[in-house]
C-alpha cells in the first residue's frame, strides 16, 4: 500500500462546482467552461502515488495547480470529485475532530510565508504545537530544543523572529513543523523568498532531515534546479487546466546526501534532465501565451 494515494482528483472553483463536473469529464476545455459557467478548473483528473520515506517534488507554471493539490493531503482544500487516502484511510471521510488529529499528529506543512508569531520566541515558536496539546513546559521546551538543534539554530532559541534572517527564519518554521514528529512533511514553495545561497543551504538541511528522520517529504517548487536537487521522484504539471504532464524519476536526492550540491548541478545527466524541462516548460509557456494572444 502506498503513504498516499490521489485518485482521479478533480477541483473546480466557483459557486456550484458539481453541476460543471459533467462538463469537465466530456472534455470541455477550462476556457469554455470558464465562458459558459463562470467557474475554474484547477485540477483535471489527477492520479499519483507517493510511497513512504520518498521525497516527491510537483513543479511547473503558475496555474498548473502545485499548490491546489498539495493543500488536498490536509484538507485545507476539498477535491470536487476524487479521492485521496492516506495510509489506506480516506480524508475526505475524517470528521471534525479526526482531520484536527490528523493534521496535528500525521502531517505538518512548511509555506512560503515563515508564519512565526513575532512576539513569542524561537523557543515559544517551535514548540507552540505541543503548547496546543497540553504537554507540559518542561517537556515541549526539551522537545523544541531538540529540534531547534537538528535546523542549526541552538543559540538563538531566545530570540523573536524579527531579529532572524530570512533564512533563519524559515528553519525557524521547519523545525516547529517537525515539533509533532509527522509522518509526511508538505512544503509549498518553503524555500522560495531566500537569496540564492540561503536557498542552498536550506536544500541541503531539507536532505539531511530526510536522511536522519526519514520523512515522507512532498515538495512544491517553480524551480527546475531545486526540483531536480530534493526529489526522488518529479511530477512536472501542465496549467489551465492543472493535470499531470511527465514523471521522472531521479538519482540526485540520493547523491545529494554525500555530495556537494554544486558538484551535483556540474553533473551532465543533471545538466540534461533540467535542459529537458526548461524547454518542456517554456514550451507550456508559448502554447498559452499563443492561445491568449
Amino acid at each position: 500500500m502506498s503513504k498516499i494515494e490521489i485518485n482521479n482528483v478533480y477541483k473546480i472553483f466557483g459557486p456550484k462546482p458539481n453541476q460543471v463536473l459533467d462538463m469537465v469529464k466530456g472534455g470541455s476545455g477550462k476556457d469554455e467552461i470558464l465562458e459558459k459557467t463562470g467557474h475554474t478548473v484547477g485540477l483535471d483528473n489527477v492520479s499519483l502515488k507517493i510511497e513512504e520515506g520518498e521525497t516527491f517534488v510537483c513543479m511547473g507554471l503558475s496555474g498548473s495547480g502545485k499548490s491546489t493539490l498539495i493543500r488536498h493531503l490536509n484538507r485545507l482544500i476539498d477535491p470536487t470529485d476524487g479521492e485521496i487516502l492516506v495510509e489506506g484511510t480516506n480524508v475526505m471521510n475524517l470528521s471534525k475532530e479526526k482531520l484536527i488529529e490528523f493534521r496535528r499528529h500525521k502531517m505538518s506543512m512548511v509555506f512560503q510565508r515563515f508564519g512565526l508569531f513575532p512576539h513569542k520566541t524561537v523557543l515559544q515558536n517551535v514548540g507552540y504545537g505541543l503548547e496546543m496539546q497540553g504537554i507540559d513546559p518542561e517537556k515541549r521546551n526539551s522537545v523544541a530544543m531538540e529540534k531547534i538543534e537538528a535546523v542549526g539554530l541552538s543559540g538563538f532559541e531566545n530570540q523573536y523572529p524579527n531579529q532572524l534572517s530570512g533564512g533563519m527564519q524559515q528553519r525557524v518554521a521547519l523545525a516547529r513543523c517537525l515539533i509533532n514528529d509527522p509522518d509526511l512533511i508538505l512544503m509549498d514553495e518553503p524555500l522560495g523568498a531566500l537569496d540564492a545561497l540561503t536557498r542552498e543551504k536550506m536544500q541541503s538541511l531539507v536532505l539531511k532531515i530526510w536522511k536522519e528522520t526519514g520523512k515522507t517529504i512532498i515538495l512544491i517548487t517553480h524551480s527546475v534546479e531545486e526540483a531536480l536537487l530534493l526529489g526522488e521522484r518529479l511530477y512536472v504539471m501542465a496549467p489551465r487546466p492543472g493535470r499531470i504532464h511527465k514523471e521522472y524519476k531521479l538519482p540526485f536526492a540520493e547523491m545529494g546526501l554525500n555530495q556537494d550540491l554544486r558538484e551535483i548541478k556540474k553533473n551532465s545527466e543533471f545538466s540534461s534532465k533540467r535542459e529537458e524541462i526548461l524547454s518542456m516548460i517554456w514550451n507550456m509557456e508559448e502554447e498559452i501565451m499563443g492561445k491568449e494572444n
